[in-house]
């Protein structure tokens, strides 16, 4: 991951003309926080576990990312997540550098006593790397909320005061934000509803470059009679977890066909759409999406059949959404991928060597640096809120997301179409061009 990332930036750095020396510099993160975190297990013995926090860069603002408790967190893997998140910010065109932190732990594992211990040791660890104006801290794999409590309870001790601001993805309850559970999904449908609109706008337009091998067909298509989007495009969702679901949910409640989710365990492929809700459900019940074959409020088999995640890929719908794991497509099943647009909900979906065949299938993808910021978005807004000691309305935040994800979306779509290089490297080059002060 680490050396995708690094690749990306040196390779897009030279089609913006970035110096070499200043493409080094934003290559390796500013610094990497390795610390000790001895807890009291339950058994009376001390356990030591060790944990990172990788500042990448802060040269728009404070550094700004999660902390995940998974026993494969690793120092390259911070580092790796905390340039992506510098890449991210930059894109969205908040004043935030990134950074990642970690720790190395199965949370399954850890009673309810064990958990709020480790935290709260890590807490006292980084107390004086972070803070509201330095680097601001959230959940992410395996974290949440409570966890982000405990943390911020050791950080406001350290120095003595309150500083809500401190940490985001907090309960509202406690100084968080509104909107921010669905921000991600909700943000990569905003997204997605933007490109439509550019390529409706686009084929409308005789003398678009994107229209130079297009007709006007149906509502409208996609350079090509193979692109055609019909009025209410098909939507397959790899991944039902918080971003899946609220991507499916949020695109049905916006006139998408959801066809098709996946879990861990399996999926379901319903040609007519499927109901989101029903589904999440009967996943409930079950414990997986896989069997649930729901319409309206009736699930019955009669209505799909079951798809594993890697037949979810090449499902023939318009639009796919990968929202669960790293490199599920690559170049050996791209060439079977049947959408027409891909979103990545998820961070590095696609493998490098998959996009050469991508793009030359004229599929157009999304990145995720772009598809998937409306989490730190909101992230930003609740520290905003934090800051000023008043907290917006949903209807607030919601509005106040699609304008800054509209205005990245434009600026990654006119970047990629002046440079002519697809979205991905679009997305880097607004990033790296805004970082380096040249934009």
């Amino acid at each position: 991951m680490l050396e995708t990332a690094q690749g990306l930036i040196r390779k897009t750095a030279k089609k913006i003309g970035l110096a070499e020396d200043l493409t080094e510099k934003l290559v390796q993160p500013d610094r990497v926080i390795e610390v000790k975190l001895p807890v009291k297990m339950k058994n009376g013995t001390i356990k030591t576990f060790q944990g990172f926090r990788s500042q990448h860069s802060n040269t728009l603002g404070p550094y700004k990312g999660g902390i995940r408790f998974h026993q494969n967190v690793s120092r390259e893997e911070v580092m790796a997540l905390s340039t992506l998140m510098s890449l991210k910010c930059a894109v969205a065109g908040l004043p935030y550098g990134g950074a990642k932190g970690g720790i190395i732990v199965d949370p399954k594992e850890l009673t309810v006593e064990e958990l709020e211990s480790l935290s709260r040791t890590y807490g006292r660890a980084i107390a004086s790397y972070i803070g509201p104006w330095t680097d601001v801290p959230a959940p992410d794999v395996n974290t949440n909320g409570q966890i982000m409590l405990w943390m911020l309870d050791e950080y406001e001790k350290a120095v003595g005061a309150k500083s809500p601001a401190t940490f985001t993805g907090k309960p509202v309850a406690l100084g968080g934000s509104l909107g921010r559970t669905e921000a991600t999904g909700r943000g990569g449908v905003m997204v997605l509803k933007a490109l439509l609109s550019k390529l409706k706008s686009e084929i409308r337009n005789p003398k678009s470059e994107t229209n130079t091998k297009s007709q006007k067909k149906g509502n409208f298509e996609i350079r090509d009679s193979r692109f055609e989007i019909p009025q209410s495009p098909s939507i397959a969702v790899q991944g039902f977890g918080n971003v899946g679901y609220y991507f499916a949910k949020i695109a049905e409640e916006e006139g998408f066909s959801v066809v098709a989710v996946s879990d861990s365990k399996g999926g379901v492929y319903v040609k007519e759409g499927l109901s989101v809700a029903s589904t999440l459900d009967c996943k409930k019940k079950k414990g997986s999406v896989a069997g649930c074959y729901c319409k309206g409020t009736v699930c019955d088999i009669k209505y799909g059949r079951t798809v594993s995640q890697e037949e979810l890929l090449e499902l023939p719908v318009d639009i796919l959404v990968p929202a669960a794991l790293e490199n599920v497509i690559t170049a050996e099943n791209a060439g079977k991928i049947k959408a027409k647009i891909i979103i990545e909900m998820a961070n590095g979906p696609i493998a490098e060597d998959a996009y050469p065949i991508l793009d030359k299938m004229g599929i157009i993808v999304v990145p995720d640096i772009l598809a998937n910021s409306g989490g730190v978005t909101v992230s930003y807004f609740e520290w905003v809120q934090g800051l000023a000691g008043y907290w917006w309305s949903e209807k607030e935040v919601n509005d106040k997301l699609e304008r800054q994800l509209q205005l990245a979306f434009e600026a990654v779509w006119n970047k990629s179409k002046t440079l002519k290089i697809n979205m991905k490297e679009g997305a880097f080059a607004v990033a790296l061009t805004r970082i380096a002060g040249l934009q």
